[in-house]
């Protein structure tokens, strides 16, 4: 299936791009980190196991057991702290 991925932050800056299509094989957050980890640099660091990333499907924010739906938007974003 076919979903729409958006970079934010210092993931956006190390993986070079904001967003982009991609095609998953898997039917969860998780599969989909998975994937994207196993393209290689700069996605494995960027998104890396036991890495703080927070994750929203469709503006959600989700975990990682979150089942993906054709088209559905899928962000990845640093855990970000206010004051």
């Amino acid at each position: 299936m076919n979903v729409r991925v958006r970079y934010f932050a210092s993931i956006r800056e190390a993986i070079g791009q904001g967003s982009e299509t991609v095609q998953v094989r898997g039917e969860t957050l998780a599969a989909l980190r998975d994937e994207l980890i196993a393209r290689g640099e700069p996605y494995a660091s960027a998104l890396a196991r036991g890495k703080a990333v927070r994750m929203a499907l469709d503006q959600d924010m989700s975990d990682e057991a979150a089942a993906l739906r054709e088209g559905c938007e899928v962000a990845f974003f640093p855990p970000v702290t206010g004051g």
